[in-house]
């Protein structure tokens, strides 16, 4: 495989065409030669997927079957794969496994009318479609599309090549994407790397992980800044609200202050701030559990590395770049509120069954509003939010505290030291038991006692119990508003474990009468097994 073809100092420009027209962008490239046409076909096999139109246009011979060629064979994973111009046949179909291609060549048809007789919607429908000379039909063609015109540049070299690649309506942002992506890649020394996606959890970022030919690995984060969405009730969106990042900033911040304090965080390659793209270092994929359960010495090295960062005096004021500074949000009582109310704005009244009263409701905040006030004027730490088995990677040729990989920390907040200690022994998805959780709850009071006698475990017992109750309340709502509204009903399998966890919290005195609210409004959630 050749390197990338991208030349610096090429421009992409997006934005919104005037008078409310949809967003255009466009990418420019002026290719050597015919090695570059093909790289160019293989990276966006990257980007294109089902459903995709790409048209083709140009002068004669200026590349448009030889990039169309390139791109189908590289879909179909088959270098020599027969790949003929449609332009006496108008249309040819590829069954590739990445998608269905339609290849078809306008130059010959009449006018828009002449698809039907070829069975155009029939063929397209599921498949990538590549159009060349699509003029000739455009009325018959989606506007959500990627258009890529080729012109021969004879003054320069005879094999040189412009391209002009402008993404149209939805792939608009696909293709400012895809261009920043590349351009970060390459510019990092990655360009000739193969990118692999990686399943991620319930959010909104996008995974990679990048090989390169020499069988260096790395992993590349998609997290582009996003706005924080309809105030849906009060008088912020949820995301405000809940003190959740919008932006890479607090990631990068957290990342950079977790590896000064000698903690296994990704070291950050690059980075693209603006568009929310990191390169990140590839901590592998060794977990913390086995066939489904804790291994509980590498769930005593996460205790312990909590007892160790909350033991230790941090800033509230990291440092992003060269003249940006991330300030850690406090985990108010706004925050802890508006999480638990998820329970019933999604839980009650999807899953539950019922919705619940505005009395109920009023009593619920003002249980939650009691409990959580000594919490938030408590003891405060760096609270990483997500400290649980799927964001921890096990690094066996590291040592002491090191060998536990970290990942998954851009809504940290300032918090009570025993919420991560919650998250991490009340793991919504690996069952922790009961006799577990105890041990590791001793093994933190002891680290902690040893950083500092003063230490009270009566009062963080209380605090543990508080915050392990209202994170399993705020994933009872979570996982019931993936299901309704994103359609992600598997995370539905988790709440019997929920349940096993909230009804022990519960059983704590300090929550005795949040669990009559229980019995009374959510009955099956705390209902005797």
């Amino acid at each position: 495989m050749v390197s990338s073809p991208f030349p610096a100092g090429q421009a992409a420009a997006y934005g919104t065409r005037g008078g409310g027209e949809a967003a255009t962008a466009t990418w420019q490239l002026d290719l050597p030669n015919e090695a570059a046409t093909l790289r160019l076909a293989e990276v966006l096999c990257e980007e294109l997927k089902a459903g995709d139109l790409v048209t083709l246009s140009g002068d004669l011979g200026a590349g448009k079957t030889t990039f169309a060629r390139s791109l189908i064979r590289t879909l179909a994973g088959d270098a020599g794969l027969e790949v003929p111009s449609p332009t006496f046949t108008l249309m040819q179909l590829y069954d590739t496994a990445r998608p269905p291609v339609v290849h078809a060549d306008f130059y010959r048809l009449g006018g828009a009318d002449e698809l039907i007789d070829l069975g155009w919607e029939e063929a397209c429908e599921g498949a990538l479609v590549l159009v060349e000379w699509p003029q000739k039909a455009e009325e018959a063609l989606s506007p959500d599309r990627l258009d890529i015109a080729f012109h021969l540049l004879p003054h320069e070299h005879p094999g040189r090549r412009r391209v002009v690649m402008t993404g149209h309506g939805r792939f608009a942002p696909r293709l400012f994407r895809l261009r920043a992506i590349r351009t970060l890649l390459d510019a990092a020394g990655w360009g000739d790397a193969e990118r692999q996606h990686i399943q991620g959890d319930a959010s909104y970022r996008e995974y990679e992980r990048l090989t390169r030919p020499d069988g260096a690995t790395a992993v590349l984060m998609i997290s582009p800044p996003r706005p924080p969405g309809p105030v849906l009730r009060g008088t912020k969106p949820y995301p405000i609200a809940a003190k959740l990042a919008l932006t890479v900033h607090p990631f990068v911040a957290v990342d950079k202050g977790l590896r000064a304090l000698g903690f296994s965080a990704p070291d950050i390659y690059a980075a693209d701030l603006d568009t929310g793209l990191l390169l990140l270092e590839d901590l592998g994929s060794e977990p913390v559990i086995a066939d489904g359960a804790p291994i509980p010495e590498r769930y005593r090295e996460a205790a312990l590395l909590l007892a160790k960062l909350h033991g230790t005096t941090l800033p509230d004021v990291l440092p992003v770049a060269d003249g940006i500074d991330h300030v850690i949000p406090p985990y108010d009582l706004e925050a802890l509120l508006t999480e638990v109310e998820l329970i019933i704005d999604w839980y009650a009244p999807h899953i539950g069954g019922k919705a619940l009263s505005a009395v109920a409701r009023a009593q619920f905040n003002t249980l939650w509003t009691r409990l959580l006030a000594d919490v938030v004027t408590g003891p405060a730490t760096w609270t990483l939010r997500d400290f649980h088995s799927p964001n921890l990677i096990w690094l066996p040729e590291r040592r002491g505290l090191a060998r536990l990989g970290v990942l998954d920390f851009q809504d940290a907040v300032l918090g009570h030291p025993a919420y991560d200690l919650a998250a991490l022994l009340q793991d919504a998805r690996v069952t922790v038991p009961a006799e577990l959780e105890l041990s590791l709850l001793g093994a933190y009071a002891r680290a902690r006692q040893g950083q500092d006698p003063d230490f009270d475990v009566g009062s963080f017992a209380a605090a543990y119990a508080v915050l392990a109750a209202q994170r399993g309340t705020k994933l009872f709502g979570t996982f019931a508003r993936l299901a309704k509204r994103d359609g992600k009903s598997i995370y539905l399998n988790h709440l019997p474990r929920l349940r096993t966890y909230l009804v022990r919290n519960l059983a704590h005195p300090v929550l005795s009468e949040l669990r009559l609210w229980y019995e009374t409004h959510l009955p099956a959630l705390v209902a005797d097994t």
